[in-house]
C-alpha cells in the first residue's frame, strides 16, 4: 500500500451550497467549513468529500463530454429518490438504464441513482 484514501475533491462555483446538496443526498455531515472549501463525511477522522471553489467552473455537457468521475448513489426506490433530488436542485439528464437514472447536481456534475 502506498497510501490511504483521504477524500474526493469536487470542483464547483459554490462549495457551501453544493455541500448542502450532498449532505442531504448522502446523509453526511459537514466536518470542515472554510471560505472556498467544505468537507463532508461521516466523521472528521474518516475520508470525506471535499467541495472546492473554482471561479471559472464549467460543468461537462452530458452526454457529449465525459465527467471523468461520478457518484453512484444506491436507493431503494428510484422514482421517489428522483423526486427528492429534483427538490434539492438536481436536474434529470439523458441516459440511464434498467437499474439507474442519471441526474446533475446543482453545479452540473453528473451522478446516478441506482436500485437493484
Amino acid at each position: 500500500m502506498i497510501g490511504r484514501w483521504h477524500g474526493l475533491v469536487i470542483d464547483c462555483p459554490d462549495p457551501q451550497a453544493l455541500a448542502g446538496f450532498y449532505e442531504k443526498l448522502l446523509g453526511m455531515i459537514r466536518v470542515q467549513d472554510e471560505p472556498g472549501w467544505v468537507v463532508i463525511g461521516d466523521a472528521p477522522d474518516r475520508p470525506g468529500v471535499a467541495l472546492a471553489r473554482v471561479e471559472a467552473w464549467q460543468p461537462p455537457k452530458w452526454p457529449d463530454e465525459s465527467s471523468n468521475m461520478h457518484f453512484d448513489v444506491r436507493v431503494d426506490d428510484r422514482e421517489t429518490a428522483g423526486e427528492k433530488v429534483l427538490e434539492l436542485g438536481a436536474r434529470r439528464l439523458e441516459g440511464g438504464g434498467e437499474t439507474f437514472d442519471v441526474y446533475a447536481d446543482p453545479a452540473g456534475h453528473p451522478f446516478c441513482l441506482v436500485a437493484w
